[in-house]
């Protein structure tokens, strides 16, 4: 892995610790500042809004600055947020913190990618976006789980201190190992960014990473009561399966970035029919638990084998301007994220079991296909420009 990847990866481990592992305190959070699970609970809402909304602040207000500066400031944001989170006297300030924190995220891994992709030949680029991205998935395997074996032990506050350690190696890795001449805003700096707002692909690239997000949260959000109801597992077998899902994520994000450095738009459409297939072997075979069990993993490496070619593909379809639109992108998937939650929670309630609900999460992946079936259909007329290499 080159250096300057090595640094936004760890930065991106930081900030996947940060956003998840808040769900593995949460009774230790809400015994501590008197609330219920279900009001800690929001403080996952919270954080995802921040990103939702900040995203597209943070990116436009930092427009016409070089990029080197503003991944550092980005990745010092995060140490002082998780440190207010640390120190929070009451829910109302802790859920003020995470969402201070969670206005970083976004503009992080869009303009991230950005600079990723500049730092290496054209033909790596979405296998650079992925290393950078491999932070991430291995906060679900390593970051979550120890940060909240840390929390059980010593309180959920030395948690957020352990990420602050976390981040301040990041912020020296970053501001260490990032070359200063990375891929600079355009000439025109926010209105640049703006600009490429305007070209349709780009916004079909969001539509189908919200999509494809849907369709995983439309089941996976209701994971547990399946695995229990459904597949007969008990309550300490689903934990291992979730780090098996979470291992899944690693795996495909890897083959991700190296399927679309080779034919982008082909693995992205190949990807969501073939996760819209295992969600009907789901809803067939799920009550089988050895099947599932396979599935869940299957389903983790499909679900990140399309990141890495959504992420490039916006930057691509914006390059006049990318910053902007690769953090709206993060913006989408977040979107999906609370969509497909939402979609499912309603399925549930108008009867849907959880044994069918895989097909909600089969017919999102399904309108992905459409929308990246469209998509490519316009390269044929207009074929997306790729941005040029940094000098190397």
């Amino acid at each position: 892995m080159p250096l300057p990847i090595l640094a936004l990866a760890i930065a991106s481990f930081c900030i996947g610790t940060t956003e998840f592992v808040i769900m593995g305190l949460l009774p230790e959070v809400a015994a501590d500042l008197g609330v219920t699970i279900p009001a800690a609970g929001l403080l996952v809402t919270g954080y995802a809004l921040g990103v939702v909304f900040g995203a597209p602040i943070v990116a436009m207000a930092t427009a016409h600055l070089p990029r080197k500066p503003v991944l550092v400031g980005l990745a010092a944001l995060f140490v002082v947020g998780n440190l207010l989170c640390a120190i929070a006297p009451n829910y109302w300030m802790l859920m003020g913190a995470r969402v201070f924190t969670a206005f970083g995220h976004g503009a992080f891994f869009g303009i991230g990618s950005v600079v990723a992709a500049s730092l290496v030949p054209r033909n790596k680029r979405a296998s650079a976006i992925a290393l950078m991205f491999a932070g991430l998935t291995l906060a679900n395997i390593l970051g979550v789980p120890a940060g909240t074996a840390l929390g059980e032990a010593f309180g959920w506050r030395a948690t957020f201190l352990a990420v602050v350690g976390i981040g301040l190696i990041s912020v020296a890795a970053i501001a260490w190992l990032v070359p200063p001449d990375v891929t600079e805003p355009s000439g025109d700096g926010l209105r640049g960014e703006l600009r490429v707002l305007g070209k349709l692909q780009v916004w079909l690239a969001m539509l189908i990473a919200a999509l494809a997000s849907a369709s995983l949260f439309a089941v996976f959000t209701y994971i547990k009561p399946y695995l229990t109801d459904v597949s007969g597992l008990s309550t300490s077998a689903v934990t291992w399966v979730l780090l098996l899902f979470g291992a899944g994520m690693t795996i495909g994000n890897i083959i991700g970035g190296r399927l679309a450095d080779w034919k982008l738009m082909p693995t992205v459409i190949g990807t969501l029919l073939l996760l819209a297939v295992l969600f009907v072997g789901f809803m067939q075979f799920g009550a089988i638990a050895s099947v599932a069990i396979g599935i869940v993993f299957l389903w983790g490496m499909l679900v990140f084998v399309v990141v890495p070619p959504l992420q490039i593909r916006v930057v691509e379809a914006a390059s006049e301007g990318p910053n902007l639109a690769a953090t709206l992108n993060q913006g989408a998937f977040n979107v999906g994220n609370a969509g497909g939650a939402w979609i499912g929670g309603v399925a549930l309630s108008w009867g849907v079991s959880y044994a069918n609900l895989p097909l909600v999460g089969a017919a999102l992946a399904l309108l992905a296909v459409a929308v990246a079936v469209a998509s490519r259909a316009l390269d044929q007329r207009a074929p997306v420009v790729t941005l040029q290499p940094a000098a190397q």
